[in-house]
This record gives structure tokens, C-alpha cells and sequence, in this order.
């Protein structure tokens, strides 16, 4: 995807500068350090993602953030397309019956669907449901069209809203009462398809994190605890946030079993004539992927774009002094533009005439554009441009006709860098402990614990009992499938009995 674009010169406003630069809201008054929330929700807002809405959880997704859902979207839409999925739109509204049918999933979404009661002054004769996910909507047509073997496997996809009506601390993209998603719904004949279509879905969206995104995740398994409502196991990829010491749920892929058949009666003739019944799976991220990215890579100044998913990833400003020809300069810029743009990059010039390049700088930097190229008289004479980072505003002089090169590797290791350095952080923040002394001590200290287990899901709830305070109760983030050894005779550090595997702990969001 390439696109290019110029900022014409506006008019001069007039105005004094301080008027400016409180309209454009330069400048974060909160450190990233020191008090996570408030620097969090000036990001998203300063750097232009989201603004906020009059009904609270809801919030207005502007440009800057859709452009990066739509790189995420291309990426995953081609992977899913060349394993033979398929787009579809199932609609928003779900009727009560449906939803009911099945006990354990309905039960785990209850308390977030929201409902239609009325149409105008009316009361509706039923009230209707809003989709919070949408397994009771589509399996009933899932049953209808599935008949034979032949029909096997069903794949499906859409690319929705949903709407979850709950919470007391909405936060844009973590916890907001509607969000974009794709949602995948997939049937097959036997529970080995289903086994390796849950993994091939799960390195995909290790991907968007770790290859896009430039954040590490842990794949890993759910406990039966924290399994996704109604399904076989879950499986998913988590993230961590240092500063608040939680852990994410980054996205999930479920194999269903056959519970969803059964109650949806969704049977097939197979190949020997026997009626059998199929084998689900569910899998789905959500614009949740983007405030990790925000959390994990912001700054004091703002926020901080990986190249791969910045809108603009490259930014061209000029930077003119008295008496000299301005317009040979902007001449540069829109060079400097059309060049880096042919090549496939997403570039954009400043050239507006009443904002002081260091304005510029600032405005860039907190909407997070990965490369700023300066140009300047003595840039001009040199033949040369100043290129400055903004993971680490390291600056370099690059000749015009190394350009494109330079800048292509500049911008590689801008997104090597982001995530290095975001491991870097995780990695510091992880501690392997064994009792539960050490235990209490780490998730006071905001850790990511990996901790010997017994699997036992009393166990578990206890854990989250005896954890529970102002910060919230520490749960089962996942049990990584690369499992470090566990010596015979382990001891699980929450019940003493014998350990069967190693699972992640912490508080989340």
C-alpha cells in the first residue's frame, strides 16, 4: 500500500503562538512513568487515534488509528483467503431464544449484552439482543447448510462491531463498550482439522503482534477457568505491560468441540453413511491489538508507530531560514516526497507556512511517525537530507541518491528496534518463582509470573480469592506450549501438591 500526500501551505492565522499551541494541544502533561492512566488516555487523544464520545465506553476511531487496522486488516484477510476462508456478514441482532441455547456460553456474556426494547414509543413484543460475539447467530444457518461430508469443512469469516454492555472502567481500544473484530467460524469432520486450524490461526496473530506490531506475545493454552465460554480449550497469545505490570489477552483461537453441535443439531452424513457431528473452532482479535501497541511503545512525547503499521512513516519537513529561497526548499520536500513515495513508502510533507518547523517536530513526534526528514539550505548544498529517528531520535545526514536505500533500512530497524527493546522490557519484568511467598512477593513488584501448577481449578480460584485488593485479583494468563522443563518431584506454589505443568500468573486487563 503506498500513498503520498503534500500538506499545502494554509493562510497565515494571525493568531499569537500560545493560542496555537494550546489549540493543537501540544506537549503531554502526564509521564508515562508516573501516572500510566492519564498519560494513556492524553495519548490516544493528542496523537489523534480516538477521540471521546458522549456515551461513555464509545469512542470515535479517527484516521490514524483505522489506517493501522486496515494494514492489520490486508495481512490477515490474505492469510485467512489463501486457507480457504471466506468473508460473509451475518446481522447485529440476535433473538433471545438463540442466545439461550447455549447454557454456559450465554451465561459467561450475560452480564454484557445489551438489549432492544423498544422501536420509537413502542415496546418491543420480544426484546432483541445486540451481538457480543456471534457463535448463537450463525450456527443455527451453520446446521441448515451443512448436510454431508461434502460440505465439510465450513469456513467462515466476518469482519464486524460487537457490542459488550459492561464494565466500571472503560479504556479506549482495552475496554470499550463496541469494537472492531473479525470474528472466524469454522466446522469440520474430524477434531484433527479442527487441532491445526486453532495453531495456524494462533501463529497468525503471533504475527500481527510480533511481526507488525513489533510486541513480543506468549502463545500459550487457557485454563478450564479462563477458557472462552461453552468451548473445548482455548488457546491465545499474551502480551504484558511493564508500567502497570498486567498481562493482556492479545487474541484467542478456540476449538469448540462438539458442544456447539449438539445444541445446534449440527450433523453430517459421513463418508461410511453414519450421521456424526461436526468439530468447531472460533477465533478473533479486535482493535484491543492497537492500545497494546500504544501502551507498549508510547513515550513522554507520544506515541511511537512501528513502521510496518504507521500511516505516515515517513515525514518531510522543511526547514527555511531568513533570506534564503524558500521555495527551492519546498521544491526539495516534494521531491524528497514523490521519490521515497514511488518506492512504495507512505511519506507525507509539511509544508504548512504558520506552524515553526519546531512545532512540526513536536506534532510529528506525538503522532508517532516512525522517520522525520529535515531539509534545510545546508541540506540543500550538500545534495544531502537530515534524517532523525523517532524510536530513539538518532540523527544521520543521507545523500539524495542513497535515499530510497537508506531510508528503507532505517525504517527496518526502527521496527527491529521497537521490538527488542519492548522484549527487553518483558523479559525483565518476567519471575520464575516456586512457593507462595515468592509468589505474593512478585505480583507485588508487578511481574509477569511463570510458576509451577498442579492444574487444578479450586486451586486456581483460590489464588484469585487470596489475591484480591485495590489492583485487582491475580489470575492464569496461559500455559506456554514452550514449557520449560519441570523436575519430578515440582511442588505447585499455591496448594504443595505434585506440579503438572508451567503456567503464566498476574494481574491483567
Amino acid at each position: 500500500m503506498s500513498t503520498s500526500a503534500v500538506k499545502k501551505p494554509i493562510a497565515k492565522s494571525g493568531g499569537k503562538k500560545k493560542e496555537v499551541k494550546k489549540e493543537t494541544g501540544l506537549g503531554l502533561t502526564h509521564k508515562k512513568d508516573e501516572n500510566f492512566g492519564e498519560w494513556y488516555s492524553e495519548v490516544v487523544v493528542n496523537g489523534e487515534m480516538i477521540e471521546y464520545y458522549d456515551i461513555s465506553g464509545c469512542y470515535i476511531l479517527r484516521p490514524w488509528t483505522m489506517s493501522i487496522w486496515e494494514i492489520m486488516h490486508d495481512f490477515f484477510d490474505k492469510e485467512i483467503k489463501a486457507m480457504k476462508i471466506n468473508n460473509c456478514y451475518f446481522p447485529l441482532f440476535v433473538s433471545p431464544g438463540v442466545l439461550q441455547r447455549e447454557k454456559d456460553h450465554i451465561e459467561g456474556f450475560a452480564p454484557e449484552v445489551a438489549w432492544v426494547t423498544k422501536s420509537g414509543e413502542s415496546d418491543l413484543e420480544v426484546p432483541i439482543a445486540i451481538r457480543p460475539t456471534s457463535e448463537t447467530v450463525m450456527y443455527p444457518y451453520y446446521s441448515k447448510w451443512i448436510r454431508g461430508h461434502r460440505d465439510l469443512p465450513l469456513k467462515l469469516n466476518q469482519w464486524c462491531n460487537v457490542v459488550r454492555w459492561e464494565f466500571s472502567n472503560p479504556t479506549p481500544f482495552i475496554r470499550s463498550r463496541e469494537f472492531l473484530w473479525q470474528e472466524g467460524h469454522t466446522a469440520f469432520a474430524t477434531k484433527e482439522e479442527a487441532d491445526a486450524e486453532v495453531l495456524e490461526i494462533l501463529e497468525l496473530y503471533r504475527r500481527i503482534y510480533e511481526e507488525y506490531l513489533a510486541i513480543p506475545v506468549v502463545k500459550g493454552k487457557k485454563s478450564e477457568m479462563e477458557k472462552f465460554a461453552g468451548g473445548l480449550y482455548t488457546t491465545s497469545v499474551e502480551a504484558f505491560i511493564p508500567n502497570t505490570g498486567r498481562g493482556i489477552q492479545g487474541a484467542t483461537s478456540h476449538c469448540l468441540g462438539q458442544n456447539f453441535a449438539k445444541m445446534f443439531e449440527i450433523n453430517f452424513e459421513n463418508e461410511k453413511g453414519e450421521k456424526a457431528m461436526v468439530w468447531q473452532n472460533s477465533w478473533a482479535y479486535s482493535t484491543r491489538t492497537i492500545g497494546v501497541m500504544v501502551m507498549v511503545h508510547g513515550d513522554d512525547k507520544g506515541l511511537v508507530l512501528p513502521p510496518k503499521v504507521a500511516s505516515v512513516q515517513v515525514v518531510v519537513i522543511p526547514v527555511p531560514y531568513k533570506d534564503v529561497d524558500t521555495q527551492a526548499i519546498l521544491d526539495a520536500c516534494t521531491n524528497a516526497v514523490k521519490t521515497l513515495s514511488e518506492a512504495g513508502l507512505r511519506v507525507e510533507a509539511d509544508l504548512r507556512d504558520n506552524y515553526s518547523p519546531g512545532w512540526k517536530y513536536s506534532h510529528w513526534e506525538m503522532k508517532g511517525v516512525p522517520l522525520r526528514i529535515e531539509i534545510g539550505p545546508k541540506d540543500m548544498a550538500n545534495n544531502q537530507v537530515r534524517a532523525v529517528r523517532r524510536d530513539n531520535f538518532a540523527k544521520v545526514d543521507i545523500p539524495m541518491a542513497t535515499l530510497v536505500e537508506q531510508v528503507n533500512e532505517m525504517l527496518a530497524d526502527i521496527q527491529q528496534n521497537l521490538f527488542d527493546i519492548a522484549k527487553q522490557k518483558r523479559d525483565a519484568c518476567i519471575k520464575v518463582v516456586y512457593t507462595w511467598k515468592e509468589f505474593a512477593e512478585a505480583l507485588s513488584e508487578k511481574k509477569m509470573i511463570l510458576a509451577p501448577w498442579c492444574d487444578d481449578e479450586e486451586v486456581e480460584k483460590d489464588v484469585k480469592a487470596r489475591t484480591k485488593g485495590e489492583m485487582g485479583a491475580a489470575k492464569s494468563l496461559c500455559s506456554p506450549f514452550d514449557q520449560p522443563e519441570l523436575p519430578e518431584g515440582t511442588l505447585c506454589f499455591a496448594s504443595d501438591r505434585p506440579a503438572v505443568k508451567w503456567t503464566y500468573w498476574g494481574r491483567s486487563y
